[in-house]
């Protein structure tokens, strides 16, 4: 089942989601200290004549990373080309892409952490030299053919920055960890949304789905959606804030944004006694995958101390027993998991 506060993207909801999007650079809010040194670069990249440097923006999924990209093209007056680690499955894809360019575009690779290792190869000599070496034919025949390609700016995305090989880490010029939004950024950004979406959005509203959107604009984005549904039913002229709240509520989405599996997960390790649990442990127990625990539930429930990784394992902290309104010396027996 996709959770509402899953940051992954929905397919049909693209469209709806782009239109959302800052369409100018002095429209993105947050990310200060990234946009201020993006900034610089860029206009002095521009007084140059020069293609920007190579990026790579790594952090949680629905922080604005491809946002980004797009509006740094923009800026840069350059064509944006988009695809993703997964769909490049030979090195004859990467090279197609690259001859495909033109002086000064940007190419914006998301998940870029799953690019094979041949494509790797590939991908050092064009972003270093601007330069393809392809071999053809196998064996004692085999040949190198040196193609040469436009200067373009290569935009990396990943959600785990660690997968990637420090060859290609090394080569990008500029490293950007994106950061969670504070609330009141996330209210500007639905007030915003709310705009373009034809229903306004009062103070106390937009702060209330910020607070429970886990410092991420992709949800909350959509949870306006949602709150809007129950707005609209009521054939409200603007949501209010009763209406967000009793929306958010029925979503099942807390004040600290948590939703049924996260009450699993933080409950599984309130019950534990203060054991640390593996991830498997808590994999089995959740009947969820691994990789999806970590990249999907960890990084919000990391960032606000609610979860702490010791070399043994997964631990609840104070705050979670604070959050949860139960005692922090009882640790047994606490939640029905059924």
């Amino acid at each position: 089942m996709q959770r509402i506060v899953e940051v992954e993207k929905f397919e049909f909801e693209n469209e709806i989601e782009k239109s959302l999007r800052p369409s100018a650079w002095d429209e993105y809010i947050g990310q200060e200290k990234i946009k201020k040194v993006l900034n610089i670069s860029i206009e002095a990249a521009k007084k140059r004549s020069e293609p920007l440097d190579h990026i790579l923006f790594f952090g949680p999924p629905g922080l604005g990373k491809t946002t980004m990209a797009s509006l740094i093209s923009s800026r840069m007056g350059a064509n944006l080309k988009v695809t993703a680690g997964p769909m490049i499955e030979k090195s004859g894809d990467l090279a197609a892409i690259l001859t495909n360019l033109s002086e000064g575009d940007v190419l914006f690779i998301d998940e870029i952490h799953r690019l094979s290792s041949a494509i790797e190869e590939v991908l050092y000599s064009a972003m270093e030299d601007f330069r393809l070496d392809i071999v053809i034919g196998s064996g004692p025949a085999a040949q190198t053919v040196k193609i040469d390609i436009p200067r373009f700016t290569l935009i990396g995305a990943t959600t785990r920055a660690g997968m990637l090989s420090s060859p290609l880490r090394d080569r990008f010029g500029m490293h950007f960890r994106m950061q969670f939004y504070e609330p009141s950024e996330l209210a500007k950004i639905v007030q915003n949304a709310g705009i373009k979406l034809g229903k306004e959005c009062d103070d106390k509203a937009a702060n209330e789905i910020a607070l429970r959107s886990r410092g991420t604009p992709r949800i909350a984005l959509r949870l306006l959606k949602r709150v809007r549904d129950f707005s609209d039913y009521k054939n409200e002229e603007k949501i209010v804030f009763e209406t967000a709240k009793e929306a958010l509520n029925e979503l099942g989405i807390n004040e600290y944004g948590f939703d049924e599996m996260d009450l699993k997960l933080l409950s599984l390790l309130v019950e534990s006694g203060g054991k640390p649990l593996g991830l498997n442990t808590l994999s089995a127990a959740l009947s969820e995958d691994s990789d999806t625990i970590e990249d999907v539930y960890e990084p919000y429930l990391l960032a606000n101390g609610f979860l702490e990784r010791t070399a043994r394992g997964r631990m609840a902290t104070f705050k979670t027993f604070d959050a949860l309104g139960l005692p922090r010396i009882q640790t047994q027996n606490i939640f029905d998991l059924d």
